[in-house]
């Protein structure tokens, strides 16, 4: 089983939830991840075991990534970090942009 680790998110993921609102179609991943917080101690929502492959818009660009299906609570969606320093994204957070 792989793990994640590192500070900040390594890796884009979508909460289970919403991927079952929203209809993704789900494919089984060969090894499941291991997850941990961020104290280093491991997730009690278990492996990450499903992924979807999702096309990705900004600005005009459109990149196909992975996600990883995991159990986030309230939360949608998390970007990793690496994405995020690759667009240094501007956000309004006002205005939702």
């Amino acid at each position: 089983m792989e793990k994640i680790e590192s500070n900040g998110a390594t890796g884009l993921f979508m909460n289970t939830q919403f991927v079952k609102e929203k209809g993704f179609k789900l494919k089984r991943l060969k090894n499941p991840l291991l997850v941990r917080n961020v104290d280093g101690i491991i997730n009690i929502g278990g492996a990450i075991i499903h992924q979807v492959k999702y096309n990705m818009f900004f600005k005009g660009h459109i990149e196909r990534v992975r996600i990883y299906i995991y159990n986030l609570g309230k939360t949608e969606v998390i970007l990793e970090m690496p994405w995020l320093a690759t667009y240094n994204l501007e956000i309004d957070w006002e205005k939702e942009k």
